[in-house]
């Protein structure tokens, strides 16, 4: 069985992206998506398609976690309009929250968050090139 390997740019000693659809076969092993899988795949999409939830995701990536209100200032909303999203990818059990006294911090908990992210910017740096073979 091979393994999705995740692109060399998130690869690192301390990468939690090994953990990432590790004991999964890779996508050309797997059967043709079933009507529902395909409609919950569908409904991930439509979470993500949202430019604030991905900045979020990214910076939660990028800095391990953060508060609603460093979230807030970071992506120039108000804690309450941030608080909002976070529960959509929290729902997705992507996120978790912790509570420090009147603090609630967010973390992501789902490994293959980071590598999704990389591959979609990667499709996207993609795009424009001529002869492309994708992502190294």
């Amino acid at each position: 069985m091979s393994r999705i390997r995740a692109p060399k740019s998130l690869v690192s000693e301390n990468s939690a992206t090994d953990d990432c659809c590790a004991d999964r076969p890779a996508l050309k092993e797997r059967p043709l998506l079933s009507f529902i899988d395909a409609v919950k795949v569908m409904a991930l999409f439509k979470v993500l398609a949202n430019d604030t939830r991905i900045r979020l995701l990214h910076h939660l990536v990028r800095n391990g976690e953060a508060t609603v209100t460093q979230l807030g200032k970071a992506v120039a909303m108000k804690p309450q309009a941030v608080s909002n999203q976070l529960q959509r990818l929290t729902d997705t059990r992507m996120l978790a929250s912790r509570r420090d006294g009147i603090n609630v911090y967010y973390r992501v908990v789902n490994s293959c968050v980071a590598p999704l992210l990389d591959l979609a910017l990667c499709l996207m740096e993609d795009e424009g090139k001529d002869g492309s073979a994708g992502c190294r």
